[in-house]
């Protein structure tokens, strides 16, 4: 670190308000290139590039994200968080430099793909970071707040762009696009001031570093009973992982061994998965071309209304910011899905009727639903799978396990952006048909396979997996446990359990 934030809160302040601000960037990134495409010198600039070719210029952002991952696979576990968070930074700031001078079309795409590099190792870094650099009672809160800040980009990004239109000239779309630079800027100076992951250190072989990270992150000193139980507990994970002689080589994470470490990466992408299939870029990248496709407004007014539509996103995730941990994430996520189901089924009943007596009205009356999915998904499906994959995972494969889990996002966005102007146009109302199929299905998936990790800390998830049980019945005996004393979370933990597993793995290994 070239300075310091101190110990305790406000370094814990410090670590927050960095990943807050990568995320925002991150929605800045989604949606400031929404509002340039109808741009009249944006167009002009690029011969007014054709569905097709416009499809490329936005959908190549989500390839280069998807392959950021993939750098952060290969490259992460050796680089740490805190340079692997330079480096995106430093890929953002190259690849918008590159677009906002863009004259062509090639020129342009390589901008947007440089910076979706640096966007997809952000995305798959920066959850991992907080989520190892937090009070277990706060994780989920914490994690959550990035997805807020996701809304509240998307949002600026959105408006910003609103009002640039009115400006007109190359400054209108040059200046949008040069701005994400300001942002980079800004997280790359507080990464400056911030520690590495104390679980990367011990990870590496760097203990005593480690150990006073701990100590400044929670302002106690070496002997105190809180910090050794985490330093207990860490070296539990890295010895069981040990034990199993953990092959350093990438397929092993998809192995399904004693930590069960393949079976937890699915798990991770499948929630990725279900976050992004669901529909939400539908409404997130072609708001305003559904308005005006399907509903039948003007070009201006389906602008303003869908503004107006995103800004339901960022005041949805308040409440898991708030409050997530008391919610829960299997709750959260399935009556998120139950409600986003319901959302795209009145849709596309209110949309059939459209040539109908009273078909306009319908239309109109839709608009609502387009709302309140907005505002269910921020609450929901939004937040809750990117607490879910950094913390589900083993140590071990933390890292790469983390990229594979954000790299289905990137994956499944991409190719949502991709059919969504097809469907649409081709199917008109069944089109929402597909996504409701898709989120009602989730919830028996979500209740079957994905056990409750809200109050218990990374180590404790483990055991979630090593008892060769069920890892849902497990979860909720334990929180069971929890709410009876048997189990602590929050200052405590689990000793007890921890040192019998670790005599167990012992003797198994003799």
């Amino acid at each position: 670190m070239l300075f310091s934030l101190g110990r305790g809160k406000s370094l814990q302040f410090g670590v927050t308000i960095c990943c807050l601000i990568a995320f925002v960037l991150f929605g800045y990134d989604q949606g400031v290139f929404g509002g340039i495409l109808q741009m009249e010198d944006w167009l002009d600039q690029f011969d007014h590039p054709s569905d097709s070719e416009t499809g490329i210029i936005v959908s190549c952002y989500n390839l280069g994200c998807l392959f950021g991952c993939v750098l952060n696979f290969i490259f992460g576990e050796k680089l740490g968080r805190r340079k692997t968070i330079w480096t995106a930074m430093a890929l953002v700031i190259v690849g918008a430099t590159l677009q906002a001078t863009a004259y062509t079309v090639p020129h342009l795409v390589i901008g947007r793909i440089v910076t979706g590099f640096g966007t997809g190792m952000k995305t798959s870094t920066v959850p991992m970071y907080q989520s190892e650099l937090c009070d277990r009672k706060y994780r989920g809160r914490l994690v959550s707040a990035e997805t807020l800040f996701v809304g509240v980009g998307i949002v600026f990004s959105y408006w910003f762009d609103f009002g640039m239109s009115y400006v007109g000239g190359p400054i209108a779309w040059r200046l949008p696009l040069a701005f994400q630079i300001i942002f980079a800027l800004v997280v790359i100076v507080l990464v400056f001031a911030l520690p590495e992951s104390p679980r990367w250190l011990f990870k590496h072989g760097r203990e005593q570093e480690a150990v006073q990270v701990l100590c400044d992150v929670f302002d106690k000193e070496p002997t105190d009973e809180y910090i050794r139980t985490e330093v207990h507990a860490i070296h539990h994970a890295i010895e069981l992982e040990a034990i199993e002689k953990k092959s350093s080589s990438w397929i092993s994470i998809f192995k399904n061994d004693r930590l069960r470490t393949g079976h937890r990466v699915l798990l991770a992408w499948g929630a990725q998965f279900m976050n992004q299939i669901g529909g939400i870029n539908l409404v997130v990248y072609y708001i305003p071309s559904v308005l005006v496709q399907n509903v039948g407004m003007t070009a201006h007014l389906a602008q303003i209304i869908g503004g107006c539509v995103q800004m339901m996103f960022m005041f949805g995730s308040i409440l898991p910011a708030l409050a997530l941990d008391r919610m829960g994430r299997r709750n959260t996520m399935m009556w998120g899905s139950a409600g986003l189901g319901f959302c795209m089924l009145m849709i596309s009943v209110l949309l059939s009727r459209v040539g109908f007596d009273n078909g306009q009205a319908c239309a109109s009356a839709s608009v609502a639903f387009f709302f309140l999915y907005n505002l269910i998904f921020g609450m929901g499906m939004n937040c809750v799978p990117w607490v879910v994959v950094p913390e589900i995972l083993p140590l071990h494969a933390r890292t790469r396990g983390t990229a594979i889990g954000i790299s289905s996002n990137w994956l499944w966005n991409f190719f949502v952006v991709m059919i969504t102007p097809v469907i649409i146009n081709r199917l008109q109302w069944k089109a929402y048909l597909i996504f409701m199929v898709t989120n009602f299905v989730f919830v028996p998936v979500i209740y079957y396979f994905y056990p409750e990790t809200s109050n218990f800390g990374l180590e404790e998830i483990d055991e979630f997996f090593t008892s060769g049980r069920n890892p849902v019945k497990v979860a909720k005996e334990m929180t069971k446990a929890m709410r009876n004393g048997g189990v602590r979370s929050g200052d405590d933990l689990n000793k007890a359990s921890i040192l019998e597993e670790k005599d167990k793995a012992e003797v198994e290994h003799n």
